[in-house]
């Protein structure tokens, strides 16, 4: 493809341009070494595996509210890994242009849309995404680019070797650091123990959207949460039924309140209260 000419402009102030000195901030060396390592070892692994990674369907549910800017890419991104059968996209009533994208994405043969006539938040989404899955598996993709599809290979595979029925994505197992705020880690980390100290499960991180289920698991579990108390609910709900969930690592690039970040303090104050109303 050739290129205009702002792009040649803009290539050769490049590379006229100084080098930045490398950082000496080890901590943020290790956080990008760590990083790297989790992307490499999913490229190898799907390099080393035919076209269709896993033998399960897979339906990979994206619940979306005004994400004009990331829907196609995220939507690209799980395609481009090959593992799903269908992706289900629940638009919960966006009023930013997404619907009109999430109509021409539904086109597509494997993408399935579902409309909501109001802004009915996150767990109403993934209630109405689980009523109409097909897969063996179902995975919860957000459909912003904090969490990378390149780790489904990992996810799945507990699943596809029979070592677990559940699977959760830890943004904190390895590599707490990838989020920068402190202040959503020390939540993430308050809530995670008390979820654990009510369900017995030893999780890392109760708040991922990397949540990946068999599907008759989901089948005997009615969600009941309409916001961000899905994450609790769901995990106390599972460890009832006496599931062990697994946790493995996973790549995770936060974004602020600024580039569209919904979960705030109202949130949080909620999966308290859900982490009470459920416990054993």
């Amino acid at each position: 493809m050739m290129k205009t000419s702002i792009e040649k402009s803009t290539d050769t102030a490049l590379l006229d341009a100084p080098l930045a000195p490398p950082t000496t901030d080890e901590t943020y060396i290790k956080r990008v070494e760590t990083t790297l390592d989790l992307v490499e070892d999913s490229v190898a692994i799907a390099e080393s595996r035919e076209s269709k990674a896993t033998a399960l369907s897979v339906s990979v549910v994206i619940p979306v509210y005004n994400e004009r800017k990331t829907i196609v890419e995220i939507v690209a991104r799980v395609r481009a890994m090959n593992l799903h059968d269908e992706i289900i996209l629940v638009d919960d009533y966006s009023t930013d242009g997404t619907r009109d994208i999430l109509l021409e994405l539904a086109k597509e043969p494997d993408v399935r849309l579902l409309l909501h006539g109001y802004n009915r938040g996150k767990g109403a989404a993934l209630r109405t995404a689980f009523a109409e899955v097909q897969g063996d598996v179902v995975l919860i993709q957000d459909a912003d680019l904090e969490y990378d599809p390149c780790d489904y290979i990992r996810l799945l595979e507990p699943i596809e070797t029979g070592e677990a029925d559940v699977v959760y994505g830890s943004r904190f197992l390895e590599n707490p650091r990838q989020d920068s705020s402190w202040f959503h880690r020390l939540g993430n980390r308050a809530l995670t123990a008390l979820s654990n100290t009510m369900t017995g499960q030893h999780l890392t991180d109760m708040e991922t959207c990397y949540k990946i289920f068999r599907r008759e698991v989901l089948e005997t579990i009615n969600v009941e949460q309409n916001r961000f108390g899905f994450e609790p609910e769901i995990t106390a709900k599972i460890s009832r039924l006496g599931y062990q969930i697994r946790e493995v690592p996973i790549f995770y690039h936060s974004r602020g309140y600024g580039e569209g970040k919904k979960i705030g303090l109202r949130d949080a104050i909620n999966a308290l209260w859900c982490i009470f109303k459920y416990r054993r």
